[in-house]
């Protein structure tokens, strides 16, 4: 009995990593499961009012059945792209239509917390029709790697698909490979990536692991990326350090790029990235290993050279996705920035002053699902989507200013 209870124990020490991380439950991506069809838009879609810290806010439920939605990005005719991490990519409608899968997405690696990841469009998408998509791309022996493409949107087809960055090397393993997809205003495109919970790599230049990666818009390297030149670094890299980033956004009002990384047992943090820098993981952190155990390769909490987190939770929410509400004067919600939270399945509103954060609330507790992605409209209401086999498109309508 009593090794009996020893194999239990260590069989649940196992799995941890993996259900506490930021994967859902279910493990594989509905691996092997075809792809769900159209749906027609809903008879209705049901609202409720519940309570925040600035008033009364109305929750809508826009669309619904998707499969552990990732991302979503807002069309031009109001209509949205929504990512599942299976590896469909879907149109739905501001009626909440479902479009059946486009076609044309590249293969993914639908394992684990792999899959399809962020959808972007192109800063010139009103003219160009692109859209770019991160996802775990397959490699040999089983091996996986962060990866993105770009692509022209015709109709329900994504055409002239070319891949402009692949994480290298490829390895093996279900976790950590981010991925969020910035623009900057000076032709450049941010990608967030995860270590893949092979936490040396983030601190090896010769590897993409861990990094934070800036690339012209067509893949190239900008020459003026910190490490270009430089024999033992890869000059795609622009910070290091860092542990699995599955938020990322742009501050409108400064042009800076904010960064969210998922900790590990505690360590949850936001980082201003800055060329060259090292945010230190697995070196500094204020996490431990799932078991309970110190991080192995761990030396506290600072260290010279490294940078501290601009912001800390050193209790996890499984921060995911952010996004930014500004320049809505009218709005109690003015200048604040929105993040996903996995394992507290909610939504976070951090209070902004400049940079500075100077308060935080939870929103959606009475919904109770894992927020994967954030994202604001141009009327300031709030998108999230849920990251549940049953996957959810929410709306948020901001309290009304007094």
């Amino acid at each position: 009995m009593r090794n009996a209870h020893h194999r239990l124990a260590t069989a649940l020490l196992l799995a941890l990593p993996l259900a506490a991380c930021d994967s859902s439950a279910s493990g594989d991506a509905a691996k092997g499961a075809a792809p769900a069809a159209a749906q027609a838009a809903p008879a209705s879609q049901p609202s409720q009012t519940l309570a925040s810290a600035k008033g009364q806010i109305r929750v809508t439920r826009v669309a619904s059945g998707l499969d552990h939605p990732w991302s979503l990005a807002f069309l031009p005719d109001g209509a949205m792209l929504v990512t599942e991490r299976s590896g469909q990519l879907r149109r739905v409608g501001a009626d909440g239509a479902v479009s059946a899968p486009i076609a044309g997405v590249p293969k993914v690696w639908a394992t684990g917390q792999g899959g399809l990841l962020d959808v972007v469009l192109a800063p010139d998408f009103a003219s160009s029709r692109r859209i770019y998509l991160s996802y775990a791309e397959p490699g040999a022996n089983g091996t996986a790697g962060t990866a993105v493409a770009y692509g022209t949107l015709s109709g329900d087809t994504l055409a002239d698909v070319k891949v402009i960055y692949r994480q290298e090397p490829k390895l093996e393993g279900p976790n950590h490979f981010g991925s969020r997809i910035v623009f900057d205003d000076a032709g450049h495109v941010f990608i967030s990536q995860g270590e893949r919970n092979q936490r040396p790599t983030a601190q090896d230049l010769g590897k993409l692991q861990g990094k934070l990666v800036r690339l012209n818009l067509d893949g190239s390297v900008p020459q003026d990326n910190p490490f270009v030149g430089r024999a033992d670094a890869r000059p795609e890299i622009y910070s290091y350090g860092h542990r699995n980033m599955q938020g990322m956004a742009r501050d409108p009002r400064t042009g800076k790029i904010w960064q969210s990384e998922h900790g590990p047992r505690g360590g949850d943090e936001i980082n201003l990235p800055e060329a060259g820098k090292n945010y230190g993981w697995p070196i500094i952190t204020y996490g431990i290993n799932y078991s309970g155990q110190p991080i192995p390769e761990a030396e506290g909490k600072a260290k010279d050279g490294m940078e501290q987190p601009y912001h800390l939770w050193e209790k996890s929410p499984g921060v995911s996705g952010m996004a930014f509400l500004t320049g809505k004067a009218d709005s109690p919600w003015n200048d604040s920035l929105f993040l996903g939270a996995l394992a507290e399945r909610n939504l976070i509103r951090l209070t902004l002053d400049g940079d500075r954060i100077v308060g935080e609330e939870r929103l959606l507790n009475e919904i109770g699902e894992r927020v994967r992605d954030v994202r604001v409209a141009a009327d300031g209401s709030v998108y999230v989507v849920t990251d549940e086999d049953d996957g959810k498109v929410w709306r948020i309508e901001a309290p009304q200013a007094p």
